[in-house]
């Protein structure tokens, strides 16, 4: 990394004598990585799953000095990775004074610069830049025109200075321009019109550009990194061969492979408020769940794969469970509260909107897919902890469960009202018999987390069609299948919804 004194430098002569030398971009970028791989520096801080996979290709990418194309599905980190290299590039970079374009000093070249230098000399004034300011993102729509890329003819700046518009002082120069010496990041690349992306090219390629029949030789310096989807290719655009051809790296990236890496992702990109986090325990029985219902969603036949899941849905999913336990705990008057499983009802607003459904799905509807969904997450992380109750051999083995299916045999059932206070919601859960016996003899419950895990049993239970659940308006009703049966009657005007395990 090359440190100049940005507050003493102040003219082409101070910059010159402090030995400043002129690089390439991809240079800088390459110079600065080196030094970070030899001092063992965390090279893109709070990414988190690509170690093995995606960080390694970006290195070599940058390393090689090659331009860049992120490809992946929504919600992969893309646009952090591009956002996190310009950790990589000069903390201050000289440009000269008042320049629109970023000129080096040393190499200037707009015509600006050009004459600045010529008249001035050593006396040329220099102003620095920080690298936060050297990054440049446009997100590609088939709006985009080669005005706002390359640049135009400004017929009021011909007209101010009296300049026909042959001579180059006439243009108003484009984001690409603009982002020499800079990174230039352009995200969704297949929507941008082929024609675009055939000017983009020839920019890279030849270092030329053509603003209305007139043709400037403008070696423009720029790191460029290009996200785009591999559904693109096929929906809505693709991305030109040329073009593709000229992007030296292709690195695809992927959604967390383990639920511990989307933990990590979760928790820090959740926007949670200080009293939530302070006020509202969630166990770690429900952050897993968090995840898993994202993992579910995407081996989940409802739901369309190739448009992905994206981390987002975590996110979102995560934040809304605290507030369904703020909510609730508010409500009842209450200072803290634990978040239960019943609070992921509240979670299905943050599913809806981010996953695309196949034919099947929509038929369904969202609501019925998002409770599809959480169901199969609760059955996956049930049967990580229990016993499979449908793969008890009969008569070789003793039932774990059979004190509390004989309970709900009996005619007995839960009634969990999802709003309810903390004191109700325990009795309901402990009035199970043989349940807490059941969990107790587990080694994964904690004693403070003991009525989350025989909560989980009760869900694990009914995903597995030992008992029945129902959802009937504010509240969740577990019972035995055959009394449930002759009970229908009873409850057939509360049940909005179909039960969604029929999906199945």
């Amino acid at each position: 990394m090359m440190h100049l004194d940005h507050h003493s430098i102040l003219t082409l002569g101070e910059l010159k004598q402090a030995g400043y030398r002129s690089r390439s971009v991809k240079q800088e970028l390459r110079e600065n990585l080196l030094q970070k791989l030899k001092q063992r520096e965390t090279v893109f801080p709070g990414i988190y799953g690509f170690d093995e996979t995606v960080l390694p290709d970006l290195e070599r990418a940058i390393l090689s000095r090659h331009n860049i194309l992120l490809l992946g599905l929504r919600g992969q980190a893309k646009t952090r990775l591009a956002r996190l290299m310009v950790h990589l590039l000069d903390e201050y970079m000289p440009i000269v004074a008042g320049s629109e374009l970023n000129d080096d000093p040393l190499q200037p070249i707009s015509r600006y610069a050009l004459d600045l230098v010529a008249e001035k000399g050593d006396h040329t004034p220099i102003e620095w830049v920080h690298r936060s300011e050297r990054y440049v993102e446009k997100l590609a729509t088939p709006d985009v025109s080669i005005a706002d890329l390359i640049g135009d003819v400004d017929p009021i700046k011909a007209a101010t200075l009296k300049l026909p518009y042959s001579d180059e002082r006439v243009i108003h120069f484009g984001m690409i321009p603009r982002a020499h010496r800079c990174l230039f990041v352009i995200n969704e690349l297949p929507d941008l019109q082929a024609r675009i992306q055939v000017a983009l090219f020839n920019v890279l390629q030849e270092g030329d550009m053509q603003i209305r029949g007139f043709k400037l030789r403008l070696p423009v310096d720029v790191q460029l990194v290009f996200t785009a989807n591999p559904e693109d290719y096929t929906n809505r655009g693709s991305i030109i061969t040329p073009l593709k051809d000229r992007i030296e790296s292709q690195i695809t990236t992927h959604y967390p492979l383990t639920i511990d890496i989307g933990r990590q992702i979760t928790e820090q990109e959740a926007g949670l408020a200080t009293e939530q986090r302070e006020q509202i325990k969630v166990p770690d029985l429900l952050k897993n769940l968090v995840e898993e219902i994202a993992f579910a969603a995407r081996e989940s036949e409802l739901v369309d794969q190739k448009s992905g899941v994206s981390a987002r849905l975590t996110i979102a999913a995560y934040e809304n469970l605290y507030s369904t336990a703020e909510r609730r705990m508010l409500r009842n008057g209450e200072s803290s509260t634990t978040a239960r499983i019943s609070d992921f009802w509240g979670v299905v607003p943050a599913i809806t909107g981010k996953v695309e459904m196949v034919y099947e799905g929509e038929q369904e509807g969202p609501h019925a897919v998002a409770m599809a969904i959480i169901g199969k997450a609760l059955q996956k992380q049930f049967l990580l902890h229990f016993p499979n109750p449908a793969k008890l051999k009969k008569g070789k083995e003793a039932d774990p469960y059979g004190t509390v299916k004989a309970w709900f045999a009996g005619g007995h059932s839960v009634d969990l009202l999802l709003d309810a206070p903390d004191d109700r919601f325990r009795k309901a859960i402990e009035s199970v018999a043989g349940l807490k016996k059941l969990v107790k003899e587990q080694p994964v419950a904690e004693e403070e987390d003991l009525l989350t895990w025989m909560e989980l049993v009760l869900h694990g239970l009914a995903e597995s069609d030992t008992i029945q659940k129902s959802f009937i308006h504010t509240k969740l009703i577990f019972k035995d299948f055959l009394a449930g049966n002759l009970n229908d009657s009873e409850e057939e005007d509360g049940d909005d919804y179909p039960n969604y395990r029929d999906l199945f």
